[in-house]
């Protein structure tokens, strides 16, 4: 009776049916075929065992279905019992439950593809604070250099345009009162005083005027052939009037010197600074050194003293704008002349360094190559 109803049939319907008749038509024309081969070879198969297995009713659906196999003989006769197990409801739910794993799967994609999507979208933000935080920090950083730059170019122009503008007023007062022929000495000493004093802002103004150009991206090296003795010997007699008494400047240079391919112009600037430096900071009866040697490709040019010396704190610094040492406070000076140095050495393609002790001396060393030029 529930073979009946499993397979649809009505009363004894099933009764003197093959065996073809309850499976698929696509399988029917080759089930001989099986039954024979598990006829002369039987073996029990267990429910299921993986297999796909279709049934089809009197009707000609078809659904679903596990079979058991056994068998048994009796007097040498061959008997087989079959289970057939109706699995419709099964497979309808393995169906549900891999629906519901691709839903699951498809919403655990989704919720990665968001966290995915949030951590980026939270790094691109995280990102965008630091990049605002470094430029907020630079720009507090600018904004303290400058405020730094203002407070020394204040203090160090309050002090080194009053001291000459003060020296020129006191001399033309004087110069007032030494109206008589015989005062021709007096007189000559507070022309001479105003012209030094002129000079003096000059070479602030020429100071200032070079930094201006170098930072607005104005200044270039014009490199030609030069020779370093003509022009050192040029630099020390430029700077002979700064002398301090017993003060000498050496010249150490070799005798078959290579000629350079620089800018005469920057590196005599660079040299004029350096030892107006070297003798404004040294004391009397000392000796400033110029070295110059021949290496590979490069010239090494020293400007040595024996002069006050730099703080070690104070070196790092040397090469910033209106920056002085702490220990030339009261020696006049405007804090813009290493610097400019050093952009020059830079404009010739070269490197500066600074070796100083306090009571000892500075050695200043410059490197430039023999050719800064292209190939044109």
């Amino acid at each position: 009776d529930k073979a009946h109803q499993l397979f649809g049939y009505q009363n004894d319907g099933m009764l003197h049916q093959r065996i073809e008749a309850l499976v698929p038509e696509a399988v029917a024309r080759y089930h001989e075929q099986l039954r024979d081969s598990f006829n002369a070879r039987p073996e029990t198969r267990a429910m299921g065992q993986n297999r796909d297995l279709l049934a089809r009713r009197q009707d000609g659906s078809e659904f679903p279905v596990e079979v058991s196999l056994s068998y048994f003989r009796l007097e040498e006769e061959l008997f087989v019992v079959a289970y057939v197990i109706d699995i419709s409801f099964k497979k309808e739910a393995e169906r549900e439950l891999r629906a519901q794993h691709q839903r699951i799967a498809r919403l655990n994609a989704e919720l990665e593809q968001k966290v995915t999507d949030r951590t980026h979208a939270l790094a691109d933000t995280l990102s965008q604070l630091e990049l605002r935080t470094r430029e907020l920090t630079q720009a507090l950083a600018l904004e303290q250099e400058l405020g730094e730059l203002k407070t020394r170019f204040v203090a160090m122009a309050s002090h080194e345009f009053r001291t000459p503008l003060t020296a020129v007023l006191t001399s033309v007062a004087l110069l007032e009162k030494y109206a008589g022929p015989e005062q021709q000495d007096k007189r000559q000493r507070h022309y001479d005083r105003i012209r030094t004093s002129v000079m003096h802002l000059t070479d602030i103004l020429e100071e200032f005027l070079s930094v201006g150009k170098i930072e607005e991206g104005r200044l270039e090296a014009h490199p030609t052939r030069l020779e370093l003795a003509p022009l050192a010997n040029e630099t020390v007699a430029e700077v002979e009037g700064l002398r301090k008494p017993g003060q000498h400047i050496i010249l150490q240079l070799p005798a078959a010197l290579p000629p350079l391919w620089q800018d005469a112009s920057l590196l005599r600037k660079v040299l004029v600074n350096l030892l107006s430096n070297a003798l404004k900071y040294s004391h009397e009866n000392t000796t400033i050194t110029v070295r110059a040697t021949a290496q590979e490709h490069a010239l090494c040019l020293v400007v040595q003293d024996q002069g006050m010396g730099i703080a070690r704190d104070d070196q790092t610094r040397l090469f910033q704008r209106f920056y002085r040492a702490r220990n030339a406070a009261n020696t006049p000076g405007t804090g813009l002349g290493l610097y400019i140095v050093a952009r020059y050495v830079e404009l010739m393609g070269g490197t500066i360094a600074l070796q100083s002790e306090l009571n000892v001396g500075t050695t200043v060393t410059i490197t430039l190559p023999y050719e800064n030029h292209s190939a044109d």
